[in-house]
């Protein structure tokens, strides 16, 4: 596999709720995180992760656009939330073939956006 689509394959197999599974294949052991609502820790991050997935246990995700660039890769993605969706950009910088460092941007769809192309 590649790294863009290891990062796929995480993002799948964590949004569909098995997060430790996706961590034991793909996170690094000293990952960390930039998320500024919890610890960058990779422990912090695996809780926050399987809290979402109780939290929201129907949740979709699906990539649809990849990018890599040495050890980065940024993924463009789509997160279903039951009525809301979300279109959420994940950066990752790898070691080796596992994910050691993780970046998040996301925005929600608004159903009565004014900008004609869409969210995606």
């Amino acid at each position: 596999m590649n790294k863009k689509q290891i990062a796929a394959s995480f993002l799948k197999l964590a949004s569909s709720g098995k997060v430790r599974e996706a961590y034991d294949k793909y996170i690094h052991s000293d990952f960390k995180n930039h998320l500024v609502f919890i610890k960058g820790d990779r422990e912090s991050f695996l809780k926050a992760m399987e809290e979402n997935a109780r939290q929201f246990p129907d949740k979709t995700y699906e990539t649809l656009h990849a990018l890599e660039d040495g050890d980065l890769v940024a993924v463009h993605g789509k997160v279903e939330l039951g009525p809301k969706v979300f279109g959420v950009i994940h950066i990752f910088r790898f070691k080796g073939d596992k994910i050691i460092e993780s970046w998040e941007a996301s925005q929600e769809e608004l159903k009565d956006s004014p900008n004609e192309n869409g969210l995606f």
